[in-house]
């Protein structure tokens, strides 16, 4: 934040802030943001740009793009292009606002190959061999000849070029992920050509061989050519393996590119969630990289810790702290580091919504930083927010996500605020789902802002305070911000469920809150997952560890189907199958009897029946906004009497979602000291002009 003094950090994380060169060019520290997807892309590249120069100005050394087609023949639906010269300004506003900040601009060169359907274009999908396209979409990519192989050289190093006149400093050939041609190329599980571009591993290496010396011939002299490279494709012996091929890969070709960007597998790995992986949990396979080449080796491993930072450093496991998911949560975070304020790093919880949303084709967001993809939209800087610029003084009720966001934007702004939290302890649906399996990250929603606010002295906070409508009234606050959370529904009314299912009445019931507050069912148990996140997959973790036996049913094809954009649906399912005595997708609880419950096929309505000693319910959500229903009969006139001009609805209250939406609805009400819908949208759109020389006619003109 503005204003706050500057500490020293202690000696031993000097090397964080060492400069390193990376072949022609130098970075000023060790901090790397790697390339990472965001939903915005050449769809909005106002803002993806907007967003990469926030990254430059916490402090980071690199700041690189996410993947950048470079044909058309291996299109991505949402990510930036650089087909030919006509994508060069979009690049270049990108490279202008990261360099603006002194940071090396990087850019991530990718053909997708048979991992694309190429929606947009209808090009046949190539591939080294025939395979069938990933996805759902029936397709075959077709395998490349030699002609493809020359062509495809062809398009990588004149997008090198246009990358290099776009203000890149650092490009990469992109052979990660296990989705692009060159790591394809190099797999064995899918490679079955018998040419010079097949078999061995040296000939199956050939093709990356070859790009990276067009694009260091091409481009060398003033950038750095860097590979990201899948040393580990999490398949076993079918494919690369960091002990194996992935090691003699670098072995082979470890002195040639200027820098070396490990990962693993796909994103289900490489990015796991803080529910299946802790920080650093790739180092294992990353080190075996620096045992295999001289040049400077990037890699990740979510890491929010300066120490384990520096002990990555120090042990020699890397050259440069890479970082995706860390450099969304708190883009200053190196500049907290450099300047000691290390209680101010907002740390990453692992949880994927920043995944989430690029997987659903909309821009990026963050559950710990509300203004990730808000920066060019609504102009929103995630350390400085501005002063107060009205008389209100504020009172929030309900200490969970919103109300903690809020009050912490208002205390930052100058804004006197009371917060009253009805529990004694602070931190609502965070506090409370952290405690579960595998979501204790989540506790660091409640953390970084109770330590913000603790040094605020224009904030009180009022735990175990339960707030009527005339204490309102009598609090002498002209704003008030209801932010109650929301409580689950115990009548299976859900997605599936438009009425309460019937019979409920006839046994135990039991909510996510009833799990949450220490209430446990006992014996045989059917999950019924209507929610399709993650709260019924670790109530099911959380219960079998009890001893019960669950049987976990859900309408969907899939367990916890949301989970998909997260890139954990897998690892979920797996573990519910291992854990649960059975798994019924498609099925939806019908009606329940005593000691019964009846599960029907969605599609047929076929019931099977099940013993149960209780039911779990995870399916919608209700508002808690008792209160303000309250507040709202009570009519303008008594507002005024009591010096209250605004009574608004924060987070859950107004609409329960995700912990990610309810942060962002809080800072919203800090920024405008509102949350109403607006007759014009809030935020700025690119605007397009068209191609046209005439505007067309409108509608009722001659």
């Amino acid at each position: 934040m503005k204003g706050r003094p500057v500490l020293s950090r202690p000696s031993r994380f000097d090397i964080l802030f060492e400069p390193l060169q990376i072949g022609p060019v130098t970075s000023k520290n060790r901090f790397y943001q790697v390339p990472h997807c965001n939903g915005m892309g050449r769809a909005h590249p106002s803002p993806m740009a907007a967003m990469r120069g926030i990254k430059a100005e916490g402090g980071w050394g690199v700041v690189c793009t996410e993947q950048c087609d470079i044909h058309y023949s291996g299109q991505h639906q949402r990510e930036l292009r650089l087909w030919d010269a006509q994508d060069i300004p979009t690049l270049a506003r990108a490279s202008y606002q990261i360099h603006e900040h002194g940071a090396l601009a990087g850019v991530e060169l990718a053909h997708n190959g048979g991992h694309v359907a190429n929606l947009e274009s209808r090009a046949v999908p190539i591939a080294p061999s025939a395979e069938a396209t990933r996805g759902l979409l029936p397709g075959t990519a077709r395998a490349m000849d030699k002609n493809d192989i020359k062509a495809f050289r062809r398009w990588h190093r004149e997008a090198a070029l246009n990358a290099k006149r776009a203000g890149f400093d650092i490009v990469y050939i992109y052979a990660g992920h296990s989705m692009t041609l060159p790591i394809n190329f190099l797999s064995p599980s899918r490679n079955k050509r018998t040419d010079e571009y097949g078999g061995s591993l040296e000939n199956r290496a050939r093709l990356l061989r070859e790009l990276i010396e067009d694009t260091k011939e091409a481009i060398g002299d003033t950038c750095a050519v860097a590979v990201r490279f899948c040393i580990d494709e999490m398949m076993g012996p079918r494919g690369i393996t960091a002990d194996g091929e992935g090691y003699e890969v670098i072995e082979l070709l470890g002195e040639l590119p200027d820098l070396w960007d490990i990962n693993i597998s796909n994103m289900a790995y490489d990015g796991a969630t803080a529910r299946f992986e802790s920080e650093g949990w790739q180092e294992k396979y990353v080190k075996r990289a620096k045992q295999a080449t001289t040049k400077p080796v990037v890699g990740v491993g979510r890491f929010t810790s300066p120490d384990t930072m520096v002990a990555m450093l120090r042990s020699g496991t890397l050259d440069l702290i890479g970082a995706a998911r860390p450099s969304i949560a708190d883009p200053f975070l190196p500049s907290k580091i450099e300047q000691g304020r290390f209680d101010d790093i907002r740390e990453c919880i692992g949880c994927n919504i920043c995944l989430a949303f690029d997987s659903l084709g909309a821009p990026i967001r963050c559950t710990q930083n509300p203004t990730m993809g808000e920066e060019w939209r609504r102009g929103w800087h995630p350390e400085t927010i501005p002063p107060k610029d009205t008389d209100d003084t504020v009172l929030v009720v309900g200490g969970g996500p919103a109300g903690l966001e809020a009050a912490r934007g208002l205390g930052q702004r100058g804004y006197d605020v009371i917060l009253c939290e009805e529990s004694r302890e602070l931190g609502g649906r965070v506090t409370r789902e952290a405690r579960l399996p595998g979501l204790a990250t989540y506790g660091r929603v409640r953390d970084w802002r109770l330590e913000q606010l603790k040094r605020m002295r224009n904030v009180q906070l009022l735990p175990g305070n339960r707030v009527t409508a005339d204490l309102v009234l009598e609090a002498g606050c002209s704003l008030v911000a209801i932010a109650t959370g929301a409580t689950w529904r115990g009548d299976g009314v859900g997605r599936y469920h438009t009425e309460p299912i019937p019979g409920l009445g006839d046994v135990d019931v039991f909510t996510p809150d009833d799990i949450m507050d220490g209430r446990l069912p006992h014996g045989r148990v059917v999950i019924y997952d209507d929610d399709h996140y993650y709260m019924a997959s670790v109530i099911a973790e959380q219960l079998a560890a009890a001893g019960c036996d669950v049987t976990f049913a859900t309408p969907e094809p899939t367990v916890a189907a949301f989970t998909q954009y997260t890139a954990e649906q897998k690892r979920v399912q797996r573990r519910i199958i291992e854990l649960c005595s059975a798994v019924r997708t498609s099925t939806a609880l019908a009606r329940t009897e005593p000691g019964t419950a009846y599960l029907a096929c969605t599609y047929t309505r076929r019931e099977t029946a099940v013993a149960v000693d209780a039911v779990v319910l995870s399916t919608g959500q209700i508002p808690r906004d008792t209160l303000y229903q309250e507040l709202a009969e009570l009519g303008p006139a008594t507002f005024e009497k009591a010096g209250v001009r605004r009574v608004v609805r924060v987070g859950d209250a107004l609409g329960p979602g995700i912990i990610a939406g309810a942060v962002h609805s809080g800072h919203l009400f800090a920024r405008t000291l509102d949350t109403a819908l607006t007759d014009e949208a809030p935020y700025r759109r690119e605007n397009v002009t068209p191609d046209w020389d005439r505007p067309l006619p409108l509608r009722g003109t001659a």
